[in-house]
């Protein structure tokens, strides 16, 4: 049985009457009568009983009678299930994040996207940026957010904001009383870098400009991310150079200053996704991000 052969059965069960039903159907009777023989044919039982007051449902009739109506239904909900899915406004959006971006403008960005398509599930994949790049070519996941990331043929980024570059610092440590710190008030302190290997990350940007800038590094610990980075801090291992948005970790003993140097000025948190990709829910989920990079961020204290 297809949705039409539903259709008309359930019109002149109905009706209980063929005539009546082909106008309901806006359909001439004997196409009508035509279809519910054919109908009773293709299931091998006979449906109606002919009378001379119309049609009467028999026990087949009535079985079939208890289903249609639900079937029709479904039908129905899968259509417009079809349709909305369609346009992006249900189905599941896989994002993949590493790094501070998730303490402050991830959950923001996701937020938006979330109350303008809150039938659309995201589910979130902790990713480094090699395993991002290669989850996205595998369609593991839709988007991914990193820093510093490569440009590659087959994927295409969105530059989400800049971010000033802070240094995270034990309160008691005497460069924590200063306004702002340079480069240079960091030689010889104690680092804790959480590099992004094997692909290049902000660790490689700090090695590079402290060569740069001719300034002493010394490296105390690395770690795989800025939370464990930030947590060392607090217990006191050292120094740690990151982002703004790490600013919102409130471990007890850290202080957060600006900081000032040539090399190290600001550092991009980029959208990325497969190109090529026309999935209506990445499409939406875009719009949001590029909303998002339009508004100024606010000026950093210092």
């Amino acid at each position: 049985m297809d949705l039409r052969d539903m259709r008309y059965f359930l019109a002149v069960a109905e009706e209980g009457h063929m005539g009546r039903a082909a106008a309901r159907l806006h359909l001439s009777q004997p196409p009508l009568t035509r279809h519910i023989q054919a109908l009773e044919e293709k299931l091998g039982v006979p449906l109606f009983l002919r009378t001379p007051k119309g049609m009467q449902l028999t026990e087949a009739g009535h079985t079939l009678l208890q289903e249609v109506p639900n079937l029709l239904e479904l039908a129905q909900q899968a259509a417009e299930r079809t349709r909305l899915a369609g346009q992006g406004w249900i189905g599941q959006l896989d994002v993949g994040l590493f790094g501070s971006g998730i303490l402050d403008v991830i959950p923001r960005i996701l937020a938006r996207f979330h109350q303008a398509r809150p039938d659309v599930k995201i589910v979130l994949h902790n990713l480094t940026k090699d395993a991002q790049l290669q989850a996205l070519r595998e369609r593991r996941i839709t988007v991914g957010f990193n820093r510093l990331v490569p440009q590659e043929a087959d994927i295409r980024t969105q530059t989400v904001l800049r971010e000033p570059l802070m240094v995270a610092i034990a309160a008691t440590h005497p460069l924590a009383q200063r306004p702002l710190l340079r480069l240079q008030d960091l030689g010889g302190v104690p680092l804790i870098l959480y590099p992004n290997v094997p692909l290049r990350g902000l660790a490689q940007e700090v090695t590079d400009a402290f060569h740069a800038e001719g300034v002493p590094l010394r490296v105390e610990q690395e770690v795989e991310d800025v939370v464990t980075a930030v947590a060392l801090v607090s217990a006191g291992f050292g120094a740690a150079i990151t982002t703004r948005s790490a600013a919102n970790l409130r471990l007890p003993g850290v202080a957060f200053r600006p900081l000032r140097s040539r090399q190290l000025q600001e550092l991009e948190l980029s959208c990325l996704y497969r190109r090529g990709d026309r999935s209506p829910a990445l499409r939406a989920f875009l719009d949001v991000v590029q909303t998002f990079a339009a508004t100024p961020s606010p000026p950093v204290q210092e």
